[in-house]
């Protein structure tokens, strides 16, 4: 589906981090540069807010992973790893994300969703015939719940130049 960018357009990104981290490392054994995804999905429009909803866990280990993301103008949400009795994690943001979403969308003209989760099908939905908002998809499509693309008014597939959107780890980089 054809939709409409112009520089004016005012924009929210909203990361599903640990989606597309997975996505990365599980599809392509790598990192992603969320910095180039943001950029790109954008597309020379206005920037209202960034952010990534991100995990902390008990080492500390993703502290530069976030540093980092701030120095590339993407505000983070941290929400601690939750270990349960029997063993079991949870890290899950999906509602806290879709809330942000909800509440951002009077001031914004679209808003990306960078997920590949289908959970979100009822946020783009809501969106789009609540606030008026055109909704954009960027993921990896080889990931991504068919419904969430069928949904969104564009689907941005980062497979399709995934050399793109991933860092080289180990080898120089220019």
């Amino acid at each position: 589906m054809a939709i409409i960018k112009h520089k004016e357009q005012r924009v929210g990104v909203y990361i599903d981090t640990q989606n597309i981290y997975h996505s990365g490392k599980n599809l392509y054994h790598s990192k992603v540069n969320f910095g180039q995804i943001v950029k790109d999905a954008l597309d020379g429009r206005k920037l209202i807010r960034a952010v990534a909803y991100v995990i902390a866990t008990e080492s500390g280990e993703e502290n530069a992973f976030f540093e980092a993301l701030t120095k590339m103008g993407i505000e983070t949400k941290v929400k601690d790893l939750q270990i349960f009795g029997s063993g079991a994690k949870k890290a899950d943001w999906d509602v806290g994300m879709a809330v942000d979403a909800v509440k951002l969308a009077p001031k914004l003209d679209s808003i990306i969703l960078v997920t590949g989760d289908g959970d979100f099908v009822p946020l783009v939905e809501y969106l789009q015939m609540n606030q008026g908002c055109q909704v954009e998809v960027v993921s990896f499509g080889k990931s991504t719940s068919a419904k969430l693309i069928e949904s969104a008014d564009h689907f941005t597939d980062l497979d399709e130049n995934a050399s793109k959107y991933l860092l080289r780890t180990g080898g120089k980089n220019k």
